[in-house]
């Protein structure tokens, strides 16, 4: 070995084989040094950086496309009685894509379900039943009527892209749970990527370690470059022997280099635990593990089911932050015109089969959490990044509409059966205790322990955050 080619050499290498899903293990190894002047969770402070914390670990579910909030969550008898009315505005509203229709009733039939008496759309039976677990953000509003634009603020806090997304902020700031795993793991539809594709989930100007790491639920191989491809025989475990054989040979050059230099060594134990990924994810993604019984009350038990695949992205889900995960984020819907909650050309064929396929496997997520003992440190949120209009599009579709639309929050730190802010009498402006993007962002920073308006990293010359100036946590929903 010539020692003058070792620690260059030993860069190369690690550059080398830097890729996949071991590539990630290395980068989030490397990159700690990047995250020191980020606070160190606090034991005292159950996990929190600045304040204690009620929850550990957060499960968001993003309804892609802009659900229909007076067709599924928010009951609105006037749209009945004013149904085929004109607004009366003659204004096209900003991102509209088509000209305003008619008030149009919601062609379902909503019921008051458990002691807090919520009213709930009968596309959700299941859900229905876990009202009185849940907290109602009825009043949400956003800044633009574009897919894209709001899903970023819904996510990143801004409007344009460039912006590092919640679940990179949670990581940066609070890391993993589990070294065996990503802090940040995303599961989207297996139909294809939401609006922005990778920009929701990216770490802007943050470490690209806390970016999230992409899992094709539905693959063969979930994980790309976990193990080495058919066509390449060479790759077998001795080679794997060999080249790490030749890496602590380049190790050792180094040491001998730099003796009394502790960095490296404790930069090859962390090497050593990186290589567990390689053994722990196959069986973290194996939901085939879980018992027949789960597998059914999530609507896995038929591949042609249309349960099945959201439903195991929520199993998955579930697996993964009882493994450490610290954020899971799970989509319904593609970007597009199908398949998703864009429903503009029909509310009573398209919007059916998009609730049919949550509504049984949300309901066994929330359940499985609790039987778990998960539910006492997990959070769960369901959002989407719009709402639609009262008025039709066309004759039975309905349009944008950011002015308002519903989330909710399940599970650690929330008051549970309660419902916070109203909307106007035909759903389409937030009237009273509006929330923002900006307010759910800093809630639920603020239940992880965090300070949204302390969590800042520079850059540019400006402190960045996630809440950008804006921002307040929503108490009336807290325990």
């Amino acid at each position: 070995m010539n020692p003058s080619f070792s620690l260059h050499s030993r860069r190369d290498f690690l550059g080398g084989i830097s890729s996949g899903f071991a590539g990630i293990a290395l980068s989030h190894l490397l990159s700690r040094d990047a995250s020191a002047s980020v606070p160190v969770p606090r034991p005292e402070f159950n996990g929190g950086i600045h304040h204690p914390a009620k929850v550990k670990r957060v499960i968001q579910l993003f309804m892609n496309g802009g659900v229909s909030p007076m067709d599924t969550w928010d009951y609105k008898p006037a749209l009945t009685k004013l149904d085929g009315q004109k607004l009366g505005s003659k204004t096209k509203i900003e991102g509209a894509t088509g000209m305003q229709g008619a008030l149009m009733k919601s062609p379902f039939e909503f019921k008051q379900h458990g002691q807090c008496g919520k009213w709930v759309s009968s596309l959700f039976p299941e859900q229905a039943k876990l009202v009185d677990e849940m907290a109602f953000l009825q009043a949400m509003t956003g800044r633009s009527n574009v897919h894209g634009q709001n899903a970023y603020l819904m996510n990143n806090g801004f409007l344009l892209p460039g912006f590092p997304c919640m679940g990179a902020w949670i990581s940066y700031a609070l890391g993993s749970l589990s070294d065996n795993l990503p802090g940040f793991i995303v599961l989207p539809d297996a139909r294809g990527l939401p609006y922005n594709g990778r920009g929701c989930f990216t770490a802007g100007f943050l470490p690209a370690v806390h970016q999230g790491t992409l899992i094709k639920a539905d693959s063969p191989q979930p994980i790309a470059d976990l193990f080495a491809s058919d066509k390449f025989a060479y790759a077998t475990r001795g080679a794997d022997a060999d080249g790490l054989a030749l890496l602590n040979q380049m190790n050792r050059a180094h040491v001998a280099q730099h003796p009394g230099d502790s960095r490296l060594a404790a930069r090859v134990a962390g090497y050593e635990l990186a290589a567990k990924m390689q053994m722990s994810a196959p069986e973290a993604f194996d939901v085939m593990r879980e018992p027949e019984s789960a597998r059914k009350a999530y609507g896995l038990d038929s591949t042609d089911k249309p349960t099945a695949d959201f439903g195991k992205r929520c199993l998955l889900a579930t697996r993964l932050v009882e493994r450490g995960v610290r954020f899971v984020q799970v989509w319904s819907g593609p970007e597009g015109g199908t398949n998703n909650w864009d429903n503009h050309g029909n509310i009573p064929t398209q919007l059916p089969p998009m609730a049919r396929s949550i509504d049984q496997p949300i309901a066994a997520l929330l359940q499985d959490l609790r039987q778990r003992g998960l539910a006492e440190d997990t959070l769960v949120v369901w959002t989407s990044e719009f709402g639609r209009t009262p008025f039709s599009q066309g004759s039975l579709g309905r349009d944008h509409n950011c002015g308002t639309f519903v989330s909710w929050l399940w599970g650690a730190g929330i008051k549970p059966g309660i419902t916070h802010g109203i909307s106007d009498d035909i759903g389409y402006q937030a009237a009273q205790d509006i929330t923002t993007g900006y307010d759910l962002h800093a809630t639920i920073l603020h239940l992880l322990g965090i300070d949204h308006e302390k969590l800042t990293v520079r850059t540019n010359g400006v402190d960045r955050r996630l809440t950008d100036v804006h921002g307040h946590v929503v108490k009336q929903i807290l325990a």
